[in-house]
């Protein structure tokens, strides 16, 4: 099954590499860019505005409403948004915006995350904001890349986080600096649906409330100029957090969470992106409580691991590898695609053994929103092994 994953994507990746570029190369500078509203404008009979020169005392809005589907979350309703800013007009500067959402699911989850990304001072200084409210009931598997996927049972809960950091400059595209991070799992309990001893196993894993509260040092580098959907540069951060009793956490416990990024315009000065990503998160000592080990899909933006059902794998330590290719499909730049593979693999459980690798892989369209925050409707179908798959929902690149 995994070299047929692997094959699938393999062909996939190399269609798209060799059909698509041509548009991009010949057509990037030479015709007109457009976006969603563009075309709704000309429905009503109006004459679509031109892309905007850059001007850094205006801020763009991005707000879009969108139905996705995941095994994770059944149908869902979404609204989606986004601000693009900049925070000092008297000088070159990076891009800062606010990012957020609200979703219902069939399954009558709620979720509510908000990420904020300001840069100050001519960029001396960096505010990363990353809140989340969730009301999730969910399957939770066993440990390690071998779970079956058979063996999920729903789980009740709800969360809420709030990490929030501040960085100075160091160097150039290097910054360093101090956090706290907060994360509680509340009102954690098995459905009624289940039987009595499968509920009391998840009653042995889990309690009725799981804390990890902690201060973070976080090394960040960064040369992209868009981060809403970098068409070059990189992206590195290194976050240690420690968690202690003291500040409120179940336990005294450690992680570090490095997440490494590159974005190649390839062909060389096309529009189309290769882009990788990397991601290892490390429990480094104690024992982190079970909803707050690694998992997939609950990394910062919460979205590794496409083509899986959320908590689908979870242990000690996380390994992550995705690439994405990014393309044209037509010249004015509205509509794109990508096609994607990833892997993962898991600790088998809280010793230092780890399991098997976990390819995914998939495809997606793009449609552009706002040309000029360069903002995209990101729409992805991914499988996994074993029958995993789901249609996932972003405004923005999902890395």
């Amino acid at each position: 099954m995994h070299n047929k994953i692997l094959l699938r994507s393999s062909i996939l990746l190399l269609v798209m590499i060799v059909f698509s570029p041509v548009v991009a190369q010949h057509h990037r500078d030479t015709i007109a860019q457009r976006d969603l509203l563009d075309y709704v404008q000309m429905a009503m009979g109006k004459k679509p505005d031109p892309p905007e020169e850059k001007d850094k005392s205006k801020r763009y809005f991005s707000i879009f409403p969108a139905v996705g589907y995941a095994l994770a979350t059944g149908f869902s309703a979404i609204l989606t948004g986004n601000m693009t800013f900049y925070t000092d007009t008297s000088r070159e500067s990076r891009m800062s915006f606010v990012s957020s959402s609200v979703t219902y699911t069939q399954f009558k989850q709620i979720l509510v995350p908000l990420q904020a990304n300001i840069w100050l001072d001519g960029d001396k200084w960096n505010l990363f904001t990353n809140f989340r409210y969730i009301k999730f009931p969910s399957d939770i598997y066993g440990l390690g890349g071998g779970a079956d996927p058979a063996e999920g049972y729903l789980v009740n809960f709800k969360g809420i986080r709030f990490h929030q950091f501040g960085q100075r400059k160091i160097v150039n595209n290097m910054y360093g600096g101090l956090g706290f991070m907060y994360d509680k799992f509340y009102d954690i309990e098995p459905d009624k649906s289940l039987p009595p001893s499968i509920a009391a196993s998840a009653r042995g894993l889990m309690g009725n409330t799981e804390k990890a509260s902690g201060i973070a040092a976080r090394f960040l580098y960064d040369s992209r100029i868009n981060p809403l959907n970098a068409r070059q540069g990189a992206f590195v951060t290194a976050t240690l957090r420690v968690n202690t009793k003291t500040l409120g956490s179940d336990g005294n416990f450690s992680t570090l969470m490095v997440d490494a990024r590159k974005y190649v315009s390839w062909p060389r000065n096309s529009s189309n992106v290769l882009a990788f990503w990397g991601l290892a998160w490390l429990t480094t000592g104690g024992y982190p409580p079970f909803l707050l080990l690694p998992s997939t899909g609950w990394d910062d933006n919460y979205n590794s691991g496409r083509g899986y059902i959320q908590n689908r794998f979870r242990g000690k330590n996380m390994f992550y590898l995705e690439t994405e290719y990014r393309y044209r499909i037509t010249s004015n730049g509205l509509i794109g695609g990508v096609v994607f593979a990833n892997v993962q693999k898991f600790s088998t459980d809280l010793s230092d053994e780890y399991g098997k690798f976990s390819p995914g892989a998939g495809i997606g369209l793009r449609i552009k929103l706002n040309k000029n925050s360069d903002t995209h409707v990101c729409i992805d179908y991914g499988f996994g092994t074993n029958g995993s798959r789901g249609l996932f929902v972003n405004l923005a690149e999902v890395f």
